[in-house]
């Protein structure tokens, strides 16, 4: 067990375990303590490596993150603090592993519940090899002004009420965590505050005793007095009455053992902690404040008497020039983090990302503002969801089949048009799905997929200016562009194609209108008389027709049917549509096996 000072303004811990909470509070202490460097050196997170960003004042860092104990002290070997936030199941597992590494000199065990055969091992390892062990089921200790374990003492605000920023004077050791964070503002009242303080865990064998740092405490010129808070349950405290008996003590303790009501109960009564429990009139707490007075401690008549006692000690000291209480200073402030400034109302962030069709927060995702469990449960189909995603409103089920009917009819066209041969050609080269995908899609455009876009722009304006279907033709002969949505290279007038027919008899069946598709069709007759093969395509039949379902429904204004037709909607339905095929035909070639592609040299022209 070390004799003297086991912290300083330069410790630096590994921390097993990640957890956020605690490691930020720890560097939100080094912040207000004014240290140079951040008192985590490195996260061990079993299975896991990289990098944690935290932050250290207002400067976000990234700590090392090591998947191993042996990685985290090679890599970190000023670190010698390991503090061990494992469950009980692998807590003196990891803690062993951490004993054994020659960098680390003193351990934290968060967990409680470590089975008492283990915890004896890790003492038994610990004492032999002159390193300190804190717990079991500890919250961990504080040099103020210096370094913290995880959790101790709480929160920012608590830390600065009871002084922690800077070192006092007084030394404290306590069984109990809470207790200790209660003992921390006590003495901050009526002293200078503590120098250090440590919380050895309520278990029944604690990896180090309240005498043993009671002792350290006393060979720290600058612990001018020592405060020791024990309970019931077990022997600890009689190694500090022994201690103080043979004179090895030579500073004032101020010593209290909480649990006297216990006489009350005529049954044994089990405290909090597992070491909290009389196993006879010696453990009783009684029988400890009587021993720990008798040796030479001041032991105040009861709980509510202690504050005054550790105030009378402290004056005392200072008036016999034994203490020059510690100036105040005003320590620096803690950045608040933005969400929790935001949730405060302090502060107003701008965001960086609007939408309006989706919510995924609450207790279940919304489209449009309808719950997911709606959606399901009154047997919404895909047209539905594109519906509401897409177009913010639910349609009337005729349109949304009208659109389903639109994704089956061009969910694929073969394996030969471009988007499918790029996919096919990729999913050869042993590429995954996305890429196979992608690689088809990048190929929809102007010539392959765009035109149903077009169509609509082109027979919207040419309709609703009132131009005959021969002004409208000749008028884009003579810009030089081809009419979208006429044309097709195996369909002719005598051989229609059978997507259109099945896209107008659905139309004319459930639209209430259908004056852009009729108007297509007054287009497709004058193209004929041109050329056999200038019949109304699918792209043109999608884009007629969904001119008129944007306008049949009566749940659009002109405006936003000009806005859904600029922006690309329906290029988006053949992107849908068109992805469905795509990924078939990736599948298709895995499950065939089909070698890398290789274009056959007889399919191309060399020239010079």
């Amino acid at each position: 067990m070390a004799t003297g000072q086991i912290f300083s303004r330069t410790t630096q811990a590994l921390f097993y375990n990640y957890k956020q909470l605690p490691i930020q509070r720890m560097l939100d202490f080094d912040f207000l303590c004014g240290r140079e460097t951040p008192s985590v050196a490195g996260i061990i997170n079993p299975g896991s490596e990289g990098f944690q960003k935290l932050f250290f004042g207002q400067e976000e860092i990234a700590i090392p993150v090591h998947s191993t104990i042996e990685a985290a002290c090679s890599a970190h070997p000023t670190a010698d603090v390991f503090i061990n936030f494992a469950s009980f199941r692998s807590a003196a597992a990891s803690s062993m592993a951490a004993l054994k590494q020659p960098t680390i000199r003193v351990i934290a065990i968060i967990a409680e519940g470590v089975p008492e055969s283990d915890t004896k091992q890790l003492i038994a390892y610990a004492r032999a090899n002159n390193k300190v062990v804190i717990g079991p089921a500890t919250v961990g200790g504080i040099q103020a002004g210096a370094f913290k374990i995880g959790d101790t003492a709480g929160t920012i605000d608590n830390i600065v009420q009871c002084k922690l920023y800077r070192p006092g004077s007084v030394g404290f050791v306590s069984k109990s965590g809470g207790m200790s964070n209660e003992m921390y503002n006590t003495i901050a009242r009526v002293t200078d505050g503590i120098y250090e303080g440590i919380a050895i865990g309520g278990d029944v064998f604690p990896g180090s005793t309240l005498s043993d740092h009671i002792l350290r405490f006393n060979n720290i010129p600058q612990v001018k007095m020592m405060v020791v808070l024990g309970e019931l349950g077990g022997r600890d405290e009689y190694s500090l009455v022994e201690a103080l008996k043979q004179g090895k003590v030579n500073k004032p303790v101020v010593a209290w053992v909480s649990g006297t009501c216990a006489t009350l109960f005529k049954s044994e009564v089990q405290f909090g902690h597992a070491g909290a429990k009389s196993g006879g009139e010696l453990e009783s707490a009684q029988a400890k404040n009587q021993a720990l007075k008798e040796a030479g401690a001041i032991v105040p008549t009861s709980y509510e008497a202690l504050e005054a006692a550790i105030k009378e000690t402290f004056e005392k000291l200072v008036g016999d020039g034994e203490i020059t209480p510690v100036k105040e200073v005003k320590p620096p402030q803690i950045p608040e983090d933005l969400n929790s400034a935001i949730k405060s109302g302090k502060v107003r962030a701008p965001t960086h990302i609007v939408t309006t069709i989706s919510d995924e927060r609450g207790e279940e995702p919304r489209y449009a503002g309808i719950p997911m469990s709606s959606i399901v449960e009154q047997g919404y189909g895909v047209g539905d969801v594109i519906s509401l995603l897409w177009f913010k409103r639910s349609l009337p089920r005729y349109c949304t089949h009208f659109i389903e009917i639109c994704i089956m009819l061009c969910a694929d066209h073969g394996p030969c048009v471009s988007g499918a041969h790029n996919t096919i050609v990729t999913a050869r080269a042993g590429k995954d799905l996305v890429s196979c995908l992608v690689s088809g899609l990048l190929t929809i455009g102007p010539r392959f997929g765009g035109a149903i876009d077009d169509a609509a722009r082109y027979l919207k304006d040419a309709c609703d200016r009132g131009l005959t279907a021969y002004e409208f033709v000749e008028g884009m002969k003579k810009k030089g562009i081809r009419v979208p949505g006429i044309g097709h290279r195996i369909k002719r007038g005598d051989n229609r194609d059978k997507r259109v027919e099945l896209l107008q008899r659905f139309a004319r069946t459930h639209f209430p209108t259908v004056k852009y598709m009729e108007y297509a069709v007054e287009v497709e007759t004058y193209t004929l008389s041109k050329a056999n093969n200038l019949v109304l395509n699918v792209d043109g039949a999608i884009g007629s027709l969904f001119l008129d379902l944007l306008a049949g429904s009566g749940m659009f204004s002109k405006q936003e049917i000009d806005e859904i037709v600029q922006i690309g909607y329906l290029n988006g339905l053949f992107v849908l549509a068109r992805s469905i095929g795509l990924i078939g035909h990736t599948f298709d070639q895995k499950r065939l096996k089909q070698p890398l592609y290789r274009h056959p040299w007889e399919d191309v022209l060399y020239t010079k």
